[in-house]
């Protein structure tokens, strides 16, 4: 426990290594973890050096000659138990969000609810693990493959879904065989240590996952660590790279998803109250701090009129509270800093000639002075030289952008450097085939403004946005956690009956 300047005790996490708790090394560093509705500190987090990571890294290393061969359907009911304490601890989990984030409990629990999915496709593991298996192959010959773990491996996950994304990786890694070290961002810390209890509580044994928090410190040792076979990755676009580029040249394999520029394009002909509703929610919901949010809707010119009066009286609609107030359609943005980052940008655009029709700076809430809130915000007029434009604004901002038509729209989305999502609001099948096809980005909803797919597929865009071949969950998370084995056998009776080995690569057994 530490005490804060007000005379209050605040609370000192720990790591989780082992399968226990683990406090801190002597003469640690610790970060401050904020309520962000209040700006108070509600805890504290140490902040790993090299000694914790080489803790979780030697007992993940440690678990997994064991776990690697425990039977798919010992981790598959290891999943489904830990399924149900998820249900069961729902509330607990989003009441922590919500304190840590900001997030509204209802989003909060919408989180753990996608997180869900996939712990429930990681629980059908022996269907996606069967492998393949060719009969007389060659004379007297099979051949099969079969798929393995790669070992310890490292998941790096964001502030902004800290439930929901390491559930994207450790239940798929897990139930491949592999062994893992989480290090969730050290903002919000405390739902992954629920979460790997919860995990012990289902029957996951010691060391199988481990809980490190840190800042770079951590993330550059487990990038290099001789230990750890794989990296996965979410979270900003220059941490993307360098996490890619690092942990390729120390021979490991990676999957970094980066930032995002999310584009939604208005045709005249879609139904522009349903359109602004879905903009409306998909750009503030989480206060514009996710990495599917819309935050640019390229508006077709003869509808853009009416599109910004609705976007600008639903803007006004929104009701910004703290995240457990039982109204709340949006809470803060997650620190202090990235407030006065976003109202920058706000700031910068109208300097740079855009036209703000719904001005979120400056926004308070009563009884909440000190919280790190930013109202919703429409920005008409924007050009893609501004700077709101280029950069990932991550907070609750739209940009609208008038086109002439779905061929500059397409254009305008595939000369941007992110390439996450794009979505179409049309009434037009034509349209909506043609835009599918065209755009440069890797999850694309057709009337859909925030496309994330369901479990059995597998998140990931393009460009900017992703640096390495796979995309996180689903089939290909299975594959990225997994290396292909071939096995070509032989089994003849008698040493004579056993054709001669033969000097040429195609004679003898007719291999």
């Amino acid at each position: 426990m530490t005490t804060t300047a007000r005379g209050t005790e605040t609370p000192t996490l720990g790591h989780w290594i082992d399968g226990r708790p683990a406090a801190g090394g002597a003469g640690a560093r610790t970060a401050p973890v904020h309520d962000p509705a209040t700006g108070q500190v509600v805890a504290h987090v140490p902040l790993a050096g090299t000694g914790e990571v080489d803790a979780a890294v030697a007992a993940a290393l440690g678990a997994f000659p064991a776990w690697s061969q425990v039977p798919l359907g010992r981790r598959a009911s290891i999943l489904f138990r830990f399924r149900e304490l998820l249900v069961e601890h729902t509330d607990a989990l989003a009441g922590i969000i919500s304190r840590e984030h900001g997030k509204v409990l209802s989003d909060a629990r919408g989180e753990v609810a996608r997180g869900l999915e996939v712990v429930e496709f990681a629980a059908g593991i022996p269907q996606l693990l069967k492998g393949e298996f060719s009969d007389q192959a060659s004379t007297g010959v099979d051949v099969y493959s079969f798929r393995q773990p790669l070992g310890v491996v490292a998941a790096i996950t964001p502030f902004n879904f800290p439930v929901m994304v390491p559930l994207w990786m450790v239940p798929v890694a897990v139930a491949t065989g592999n062994t893992v070290v989480l290090k969730p961002s050290e903002r919000d810390p405390s739902a992954s240590l629920l979460l790997a209890d919860l995990l012990r509580q289902a029957g996951l044994p010691d060391g199988v996952l481990n809980v490190v928090h840190g800042d770079r410190e951590a993330v550059d040792h487990l990038l290099r660590h001789r230990d750890v076979a794989a990296v996965s990755f979410v979270g900003s676009t220059p941490v993307a790279r360098h996490v890619h580029a690092t942990a390729v040249a120390h021979g490991k394999r990676v999957q970094a998803l980066g930032g995002a520029k999310n584009h939604a394009v208005v045709l005249a002909d879609a139904d522009l109250e349903s359109a602004a509703d879905a903009l409306t929610a998909a750009a503030f919901g989480s206060a514009g701090e996710r990495c599917m949010a819309v935050s640019v809707a390229l508006v077709e010119d003869a509808a853009a009129d009416r599109l910004v009066e609705l976007l600008a009286a639903k803007a006004r609609a929104v009701r910004v509270r703290p995240g457990d107030h039982p109204d709340a359609d949006m809470g803060p943005v997650i620190t202090r800093a990235a407030k006065e980052r976003i109202e920058g940008l706000i700031g910068g655009a109208e300097r740079a000639g855009a036209r703000l029709v719904v001005d979120g700076r400056g926004h308070v809430v009563d009884g909440h002075e000190d919280g790190f809130f930013v109202g919703p915000t429409v920005v008409d007029g924007v050009t893609a030289d501004m700077e709101i434009y280029r950069e990932e604004v991550f907070g609750p901002v739209i940009d609208v952008v008038r086109v002439t038509g779905l061929e500059e729209a397409v254009g305008v989305i595939n000369a941007n450097p992110y390439g996450n999502g794009a979505a179409l609001f049309t009434a037009s099948g034509e349209a909506a085939r043609t835009f599918q096809r065209a755009v440069s980005a890797g999850m694309v909803g057709i009337n859909v403004a925030i496309p994330v797919p369901v479990a059995y597929h597998s998140f990931g865009g393009w460009g900017d946005s992703l640096f390495g071949e796979s995309h996180i969950y689903g089939p290909e998370g299975a594959r990225f956690y997994t290396r292909g084995k071939v096995v070509t056998e032989r089994w003849p009776r008698t040493r004579d009956a056993a054709p001669p080995a033969s000097f040429h690569f195609t004679g003898g057994a007719g291999l």
